[in-house]
């Protein structure tokens, strides 16, 4: 039987293409399991893939470097809380409210996803391959606090505050309620 051609750029799913996006997911999540775990640090090829479940050879055929392997894994845990932030915020609930909500979330369900994300944020100091990942999240903050003012000083202060609460939280015994954090969000904004 022929197959139709197709039209350039229009490929048809490619099973190949498929159990390697899927393989390439599973090595990523691999990878903050192994984090989550045992910090960053404990991450090498031959962990990830043996926490994948998959020959060490994946591990490095999918991302040839730790610093691949680093920004992949950033690059989920910050989408994932864009995606978050996004979706609470397209159900119509105030933009501060959802950035709260998400924040308070560090500390809660989401606390080993957070301590994963904080330390590949914090190792973006030493890793530039890391910087432009971990200032994606910076950037959404700052865009929610541009909502409610144009004062450069004030966006800066909230996106600060921010990064300062995710942290704070991971380390608190008794982390602050989500109306807590609105407030302290409102008080940096200069909101009554």
């Amino acid at each position: 039987m022929n197959r139709p051609a197709t039209v350039e750029g229009d490929e048809e799913p490619d099973g190949r293409r498929i159990r390697g996006e899927r393989r390439r997911a599973e090595i990523i999540a691999a990878t903050l399991h192994v984090i989550e775990r045992d910090g960053v640090s404990g991450v090498t090829h031959r962990a990830v893939a043996r926490e994948a479940g998959v020959p060490a050879s994946s591990a490095t055929y999918y991302f040839a470097t730790l610093d691949d392997l680093l920004v992949a894994a950033l690059t989920e845990t910050v989408e994932e809380y864009i995606r978050q932030l996004r979706e609470i915020i397209d159900s119509g609930r105030d933009q501060l409210e959802s950035l709260a909500h998400v924040i308070a979330d560090c500390s809660g369900p989401g606390r080993l996803r957070s301590l994963a994300e904080q330390e590949l944020s914090l190792l973006a100091v030493r890793r530039p391959a890391l910087r432009p990942v971990a200032r994606r999240w910076r950037e959404t903050v700052a865009a929610i606090a541009r909502r409610y003012t144009d004062d450069d000083l004030v966006v800066r202060a909230l996106v600060s505050t921010a990064d300062g609460l995710c942290a704070s939280l991971l380390l608190e015994d008794d982390p602050p309620a989500e109306r807590d954090v609105v407030a302290i969000l409102r008080h940096t904004l200069h909101l009554a």
